[in-house]
C-alpha cells in the first residue's frame, strides 16, 4: 500500500521549521499528563477544505493550503485532547489528510454541510485523543423550540440558527478508584450578519438555552462548556454582554489575548474577540462547571509557521488560519 505523501519525510527546509515548531508548542502549551489534565481547544481554521498535495504549493495552484501548512496545522492540534474546529467545508480533504497525519489513536465527529447561503457551506467538527478521551455517547445540534421563536422583543430569535451548533458528550480521566469527568462540549459559528445588533438574538438564545439545558443534564454529572466562533466584539460589548447574560463565564486569561492574527497590538480596544470558551460559575443561574480550571491562553502561529516564505498575513490566513486556536486547561485530580 502506498504511503499518503502527508507521512512521507519532509524536504528539510519544512522539518527545520517543523524543529522550531515543536520547540515553541513545548513552551507555550501545557504537557499532557494522564488522567492529571485536561487540554481543550477551539480553533477555526480558515477554509478548511481542500488541499494541494505538494510540499510547496505554487503562485497557481488552488487552494493554497498544502503539506507544509498542514503538517503545521496537524503539530499545532496533536498537542490537545479535544479540538472543536469550525469552518470545515463540505469538502473534507484537508481533514482526512490530517487525520492520517494524526494517527490511529484520533478520533472524528462532525455534522453534516450546513446548506443554504448563510450556513456557508459549513460543518462544525471535533477530533480528539482517543488515548486521553472517549465520545460518552451524546451527539446532537441544537434547535429551537417554535414556542421561542419570534416571542415579542427585539433581541428575540426569529429563525433557525444559520449554522446549528452542535453538541458531543466526552469523559475523560477515570481509574477502578476515581470516576471519569463527564463534560459536553457545545461548538458553534455565530452567523457574521449585516451588522453586528444582527447577532444579538443568537447570542441570547445561545446563553438562554445553555442554561437550560445545563440545568437538565447536571442530574447526569455532565459538565457544559461553549466553545467556538461566537464573533463577539470585545469584553463590554453589547455582544458580549449578551452572551454572558445568563451567567457563561469566560476565564480572565483569555480576555487579553488577541483571536486573528490581523490583531493590532498597539490597539486593544478595538480588537475582536471573536473566539471564546466559557462555562458556568457558581454565582449563575445553572450548576457550576464540577472540572477544576488551571490556565488558558491561545497559541501565535505566525512567528514559527511559514516564515521562509515572507507571506503577507491574507497569504498566511489562507495557508494557516486568520485565526489563532484558543485552549484551557482543566485539572482532572
Amino acid at each position: 500500500m502506498e504511503i499518503p505523501e502527508i507521512l512521507k519525510e519532509p524536504p528539510e527546509d519544512v522539518n527545520k521549521e517543523l524543529r522550531t515548531l515543536q520547540e515553541e508548542l513545548d513552551r507555550e502549551i501545557p504537557r499532557k499528563i494522564l488522567d492529571e489534565n485536561l487540554l481543550i481547544a477551539t480553533w477555526n481554521i480558515r477554509h478548511f477544505g481542500g488541499l494541494t498535495e505538494k510540499w510547496h504549493a505554487s503562485q497557481s495552484d488552488s487552494p493554497k493550503r498544502d503539506l507544509h501548512a498542514l503538517r503545521c496545522i496537524g503539530e499545532i492540534i496533536s498537542r490537545f485532547d479535544v479540538v472543536a474546529i469550525q469552518e470545515v467545508k463540505g469538502k473534507v480533504k484537508a481533514l482526512r489528510h490530517m487525520l492520517k497525519l494524526l494517527g490511529p489513536n484520533w478520533g472524528l465527529v462532525l455534522t453534516d454541510v450546513t446548506r443554504g447561503r448563510p450556513g456557508n457551506d459549513e460543518r462544525m467538527a471535533f477530533v480528539f485523543d482517543t488515548r486521553r478521551v472517549q465520545m460518552s455517547g451524546l451527539a446532537c445540534e441544537l434547535v429551537v423550540p417554535d414556542a421561542k421563536l419570534s416571542t415579542i422583543g427585539e433581541d428575540a430569535l426569529r429563525n433557525q440558527f444559520a449554522r446549528t451548533p452542535y453538541a458531543v458528550s466526552f469523559r475523560a480521566g477515570g481509574t477502578p478508584v476515581k470516576k471519569p469527568k463527564t463534560f459536553i462540549l457545545v461548538t458553534l459559528h455565530v452567523l457574521w450578519g449585516n451588522q453586528a445588533s444582527a447577532r444579538i438574538p443568537e447570542l441570547i438564545a445561545i446563553a438562554d438555552w445553555l442554561t437550560e439545558w445545563a440545568n437538565e443534564v447536571n442530574a447526569y454529572d455532565h459538565n457544559i462548556i461553549a466553545l467556538g466562533d461566537f464573533n463577539i466584539d470585545r469584553v463590554g460589548s453589547k455582544l458580549y454582554d449578551a452572551f454572558t447574560s445568563k451567567g457563561l463565564h469566560i476565564p480572565r486569561e483569555l480576555h487579553d489575548v488577541p483571536r486573528t492574527i490581523f490583531a493590532d497590538p498597539n490597539k486593544p480596544d478595538l480588537d475582536k474577540f471573536y473566539d471564546q470558551i466559557a462555562w458556568f460559575n457558581d454565582d449563575t443561574q445553572a450548576p457550576a462547571l464540577s472540572l477544576t480550571y488551571k490556565d488558558g491562553g491561545y497559541f501565535d502561529f505566525t512567528q514559527v509557521c511559514l516564515t521562509s516564505l515572507s507571506l503577507a498575513k491574507t497569504q498566511l490566513s489562507w495557508r494557516m488560519s486568520d485565526h489563532f486556536p484558543l485552549w484551557v486547561e482543566f485539572s482532572l485530580d
